[in-house]
């Protein structure tokens, strides 16, 4: 008996210690599961309610991401998103952050269809930016791996625009 509960607390140390040293080496911050890989440094709101709620209270644009796990036009475009330094900077200083794996009932989330990804714009006087659209007339907001720099411009847009108008 006495054998057993040495094993048991070895191993209950072994496992502390393995957990203790993967939380040490992820940094001091626990993994963001909001983020589902579109930028862990990003603080993101869980529901389009809460971004609306806090691009109005900072008076900050929303930007919401529609996407899909098993799409791989999403995918690619989240490895885009996440590995380029200017919009993860903007999303984490300048933007309300939303990734979305389903439909909201705000039917101007979707002008023009419930297609994935789609990233669009919503003010902080929460108006639906439709003005703000990617490079395709099929799917008007819609962005490829390649499109980064075009997205970088709306994004800088969207930050104008509140600007002008409010």
């Amino acid at each position: 008996i006495m054998f057993h509960s040495t094993l048991a607390l070895s191993l209950l140390l072994i496992a502390v210690t393995s957990n203790l040293a993967m939380a040490i080496k992820k940094e001091k911050r626990a993994p963001q599961t909001l983020s589902r890989g579109w930028g862990d440094e990003i603080t993101w709101v869980q529901t389009y309610e809460e971004g609306l709620y806090q691009a109005k209270k900072s008076n900050k644009p929303l930007m919401v991401i529609h996407h899909l796990e098993d799409c791989q036009y999403c995918q690619a475009l989240k490895k885009a998103f996440a590995e380029n330094e200017e919009i993860q900077e903007m999303a984490q200083n300048n933007f309300i952050m939303l990734n979305l794996m389903h439909e909201t009932t705000d039917k101007n989330l979707s002008p023009d269809g419930q297609y994935v990804p789609r990233i669009m714009f919503v003010d902080p006087s929460l108006t639906v930016r439709a003005d703000l659209t990617g490079r395709y007339s099929n799917r008007l907001y819609t962005y490829e791996p390649q499109d980064m720099m075009f997205l970088i411009e709306n994004m800088k847009k969207a930050l104008r625009l509140i600007q002008t108008e409010l």
